[in-house]
C-alpha cells in the first residue's frame, strides 16, 4: 500500500471517529435533555439506591423508556450519579438532567401541614395522622411531655399553631417538638415584656387565659378588651363564666349546644361552677392572643357578648350585659 493511500485511510478512520464521537454526543445529550416529565409528580429515591438502581426505578415509573445510554450517561457524566435518597418533586417538562440534578442536590419536597390558631391538641392529633409520608406517633400525650421536658402532662396550649414544612420521612414528633420549642420561644419573650400587676402567677397561667382569649375572640381587633374583661374579673374574684371552658370540659359530649345542666355540671373546665382559671389551656392559641393577654386594654367591662357579626359589645354593669343580650342574642 502506498504513503498515499495509508494516509487517505487514516484520514478516512479520523474523520469516522469524530463523526462517530459527535453521533454519540447527540443522542446522549437528546437522552439527557428530552422533557420526561408529564405532569409534576412525587418521585421517591429509596435509601441505599446508586446510579444503576436509579435507571431502573425511572423506568419502572416509565420516566425512561429505555436504559440503552444509561451506562454511557454515567461514565461520561460522573457528576450526575452523585444519587442521594429522598422524595422529590419533578416539575412537568423535567428532562433526565433536571431529574438527576434535582437528585444529586438533595432537594427534597417540602410537605406543608398548618395548625391553626384555637385548635386542640387531639385536631393536632388528626391533622398529623393525615399527613403523608410522615413516622407517626409512637408515644401517648403524656410521654411526649415527658419525652419534650415538660412540667405538665398536656400538651394542650404549649404548641406554636402555625404553617410547618417536612420532608417525607420525618416524625411527628419532630414537628411537635419544633412547635413546642417555638412556643417556649414566644412565651419567654412575651412574658419578660408584660405589663405590671396582672394576676398570673407562672406564665402558663397567662398561657390558660390566652386559650381562652383566643376561642372568645371573632375579631382580632377585640382581643385587648376581651382580654381585658377576664383579667378584670380575676382581680375582683369574679368567676371567668365563658362557654368555651364548659365546651372544652364535655369533650365529645359537645354536640354544638351547650345546655342548662351543662353550665350546672362540676368539672374542672366549667368557669361557671370553679374560681380562677381552669387547669390548662384549652386551646392552642395564637402570639397575638398571648399579646392581648399580657398587654390587656385598660378598661372597667366585666362583660361582652357577640354582635353576630364578628365584633362584641362591651359592658360594665350586669344591667347593661343584660340588655345587650336581649339586643344581640334574643333581638328584643
Amino acid at each position: 500500500m502506498t504513503t498515499k493511500k495509508i494516509l487517505f485511510a487514516l484520514f478516512f478512520l479520523i474523520i469516522l471517529m469524530i463523526g462517530s464521537i459527535f453521533w454519540v454526543q447527540h443522542k446522549l445529550n437528546r437522552y439527557l435533555n428530552t422533557p420526561r416529565v408529564e405532569q409534576a409528580m412525587l418521585f421517591t429515591v429509596d435509601s441505599g439506591s446508586h446510579f444503576s438502581r436509579l435507571g431502573h426505578t425511572l423506568l419502572t415509573a416509565e420516566i425512561v423508556t429505555d436504559l440503552t445510554w444509561w451506562k454511557a450517561l454515567g461514565k461520561l457524566h460522573p457528576e450526575l450519579t452523585h444519587i442521594k435518597s429522598g422524595t422529590y418533586q419533578l416539575q412537568q417538562g423535567f428532562s433526565l438532567n433536571d431529574i438527576l440534578i434535582t437528585i444529586n442536590k438533595g432537594d427534597e419536597y417540602q410537605f406543608s401541614i398548618t395548625f391553626v390558631e384555637g385548635s386542640t391538641f387531639n385536631e393536632w392529633l388528626q391533622i398529623l395522622n393525615n399527613a403523608p409520608l410522615i413516622k407517626p406517633l409512637q408515644e401517648n400525650e403524656q410521654q411526649i411531655a415527658e419525652r419534650l421536658g415538660s412540667p405538665h402532662q398536656k400538651l394542650e396550649g404549649l404548641l406554636f399553631p402555625e404553617t410547618y414544612h417536612y420532608t417525607a420521612g420525618m416524625s411527628a414528633y419532630q414537628l411537635i417538638e419544633k412547635s413546642y420549642l417555638h412556643q417556649q420561644q414566644v412565651v419567654e419573650k412575651l412574658w419578660a415584656e408584660r405589663d405590671k400587676d396582672l394576676p398570673f402567677k407562672t406564665p402558663y397561667e397567662a398561657l390558660i387565659l390566652a386559650s381562652i382569649v383566643e376561642k372568645e375572640s371573632g375579631l382580632s381587633a377585640d382581643r385587648d378588651k376581651i382580654a381585658s374583661v377576664f383579667v378584670n374579673r380575676m382581680r375582683i374574684g369574679m368567676r371567668l363564666q365563658t362557654d368555651p371552658t364548659v365546651i372544652y370540659g364535655m369533650g365529645e359530649r359537645y354536640d354544638g349546644r351547650i345546655r342548662s345542666k351543662d353550665l350546672r355540671e362540676d368539672t374542672a373546665y366549667n368557669t361557671y361552677r370553679i374560681d380562677g382559671l381552669p387547669p390548662t389551656p384549652i386551646a392552642m392559641p395564637s402570639e397575638a392572643a398571648l399579646y392581648a393577654t399580657l398587654h390587656p386594654a385598660t378598661t372597667k367591662y366585666l362583660y361582652f357578648v357577640s354582635k353576630g357579626d364578628g365584633t362584641s359589645y362591651f359592658s360594665k354593669s350586669l344591667k347593661e350585659h343584660n340588655q345587650a343580650v336581649r339586643k344581640y342574642i334574643l333581638g328584643k
